[in-house]
């Protein structure tokens, strides 16, 4: 590896049905946290469950910052809310997240959930394309969720796409405390 080479920071994107997206963003997330690299994580989706990342995430402050900003799961299990009312949280959590990225603070952004935002018409993506392209060179972004579209994948340096290939439920098992949430 050439060292006189100047490190520049990568677009990955973690799509597909199968589970692990946001894991593998966290465990990115943990990786850069223990060189010291300042992460932000903004989950787009998720916010009103309990999640236990929430909770391991805290352990490692100062280096990691999340931000529930989604109001849940939308039109699924216990959703009462209007459509818009998801709509205008998606569109504050990007521009929350547009300050967080431009502060010059971290050096990890993670959009969780992001592709599933869009994919529900949450926000546009042309909007997350303009994110995308206002990225400062020296910063690593991550955007998760499954149906990403290809703009983003053309976009992206790095993409991973997790396949199911079999699931507990499918079995009648439920999510599971410390594996799935």
């Amino acid at each position: 590896m050439n060292e006189d080479k100047k490190e520049v920071g990568l677009t990955i994107v973690y799509t597909g049905d199968g589970k692990g997206k946001t894991t593998a963003a966290l465990g990115m997330c943990v990786r850069a946290a223990g060189y010291g690299f300042k992460n932000c994580i903004v989950q787009f989706i998720k916010g009103s469950w309990k999640y236990g990342e929430l909770d391991g995430l805290k352990q490692l402050k100062p280096e990691v910052e999340i931000y529930q900003m989604g109001k849940g799961f939308v039109g699924i299990i216990d959703d009462e809310l209007p459509f818009e009312e998801h709509r205008k949280a998606a569109v504050k959590a990007l521009e929350f997240a547009k300050g967080k990225m431009s502060s010059g603070k971290y050096n990890i952004i993670i959009l969780d959930e992001i592709n599933v935002a869009m994919k529900l018409g949450l926000l546009e993506v042309e909007d997350v394309l303009e994110f995308v392209n206002d990225k400062p060179e020296n910063v690593h972004l991550v955007l998760t969720g499954r149906g990403a579209f290809s703009e983003i994948i053309d976009k992206a340096d790095l993409v991973t796409e997790m396949k199911e290939i079999k699931h507990p439920y499918q079995k009648g098992i439920l999510a599971q405390k410390g594996i799935d949430f």
